[in-house]
């Protein structure tokens, strides 16, 4: 590993905690020092980082507010779309042809959870090994721990690190399954669902509504037989109406790839420039970013005031409320409210 590139990082397994169970010795923090070597281009500090968004640390604050004046540069591609029609096998050519072209390139794939250990499953080290000695990358996996959606709950945060890390592109994988996935939309400022022939996956994306979060439709593995059934599935399923049909709104273009052999990759990428192009002159960026940053800060201040609950769970203040509601002398909704205004 070079001191000044980005490299291939995974999380180590949780380690268990509970009532009983002693804290690992936590090591001092220093942020500044952290936040400059991971912008000049260090492995080692962008993974620290990433490993303290992860671990909910106690500096999570300040790395948060010395990452800040330095994001927002990254173009953030979210994949999705169920198991088995090639997320990996195209962020790793769409790696490819991305660094061809100059660009610094950092991976944020998303695995299930071991349930043993709390780790990935399935480490993207292992999938995209081409590009391990690259220093213009940095691969990270990061196991979804129970959170719905596709993705990690510091997925957003991770992202952010990449961000001041100077990557140019920011490649988000969902973990793959199937049509509960739509979290990556609101992440992503290109999303690109991937769907197969044989799968059945243009019947499924009309019938979930998978349709709705494309920005870009990719039917890979077009070399198999039923390709052109699937893009008419698709084709018709769009022609059913959506966010998509109205007047400005941007129609997904359905691109055909064999990513194994990275054909049609550079049409893909020729569609995500086009919708950046169209996200920057319709304004829809700006709102998506600000879009973004809205739902960050409520899933935030919805956690703290979650924090905040377990604190009174159980309290004089909590039992004295449930009596009264027991007595007859209150309702649970004029109760709830005496305790959200105590918290």
């Amino acid at each position: 590993m070079t001191s000044d590139g980005l490299a291939v990082a995974t999380p180590g397994p949780a380690t268990p905690r509970g009532p009983g169970l002693p804290r690992r010795a936590r090591r001092a923090v220093d942020v500044p020092d952290l936040v400059a070597r991971a912008r000049a281009g260090e492995a080692r500090a962008v993974a620290r980082l990433i490993s303290l968004v992860e671990d909910a640390s106690p500096a999570l604050r300040d790395v948060a507010a010395a990452l800040a004046p330095h994001t927002g540069s990254a173009q953030v591609l979210g994949l999705t779309g169920s198991p088995g029609v090639g997320k990996s096998t195209t962020t790793t050519a769409l790696v490819r042809a991305l660094r061809r072209a100059g660009r610094r390139v950092g991976v944020l794939a998303v695995d299930p959870s071991s349930p043993f250990s709390g780790g990935a499953l399935l480490g993207d080290r292992v999938r995209m090994q081409d590009h391990a000695d690259d220093p213009g990358v940095y691969i990270r996996s990061m196991a979804s721990r129970g959170h719905l959606g596709g993705l990690a709950w510091a997925t957003p945060q991770a992202l952010r690190v990449l961000d001041a890390a100077g990557c140019d592109v920011v490649l988000v994988e969902t973990v793959g399954v199937g049509q509960s996935e739509l979290e990556i939309a609101s992440l992503a400022d290109t999303t690109l669902v991937l769907v197969a022939p044989g799968m059945g996956d243009g019947i499924q994306a009309a019938k979930a509504g998978i349709l709705e979060v494309a920005d870009v439709l990719v039917v890979n593995k077009a070399d198999r037989d039923g390709a052109e059934q699937t893009v008419r599935d698709l084709r018709y399923a769009q022609s059913l109406g959506g966010r998509h049909t109205g007047p400005g709104a941007w129609r997904p273009p359905i691109c055909r790839t064999v990513a194994a052999r990275e054909e049609g990759i550079a049409r893909l990428l020729e569609q995500v420039e086009a919708h950046r192009r169209w996200l920057a002159d319709s304004g829809e960026g700006t709102r998506r970013r600000a879009e973004r940053a809205a739902r960050e800060i409520e899933a935030i201040a919805l956690a703290g005031l979650r924090a905040r609950m377990g604190e009174v769970r159980g309290s004089a203040a909590l039992g004295a409320l449930a009596d009264a509601v027991v007595a007859g002398e209150t309702d649970p909704y004029r109760a709830a409210d005496r305790l959200l205004a105590q918290v």
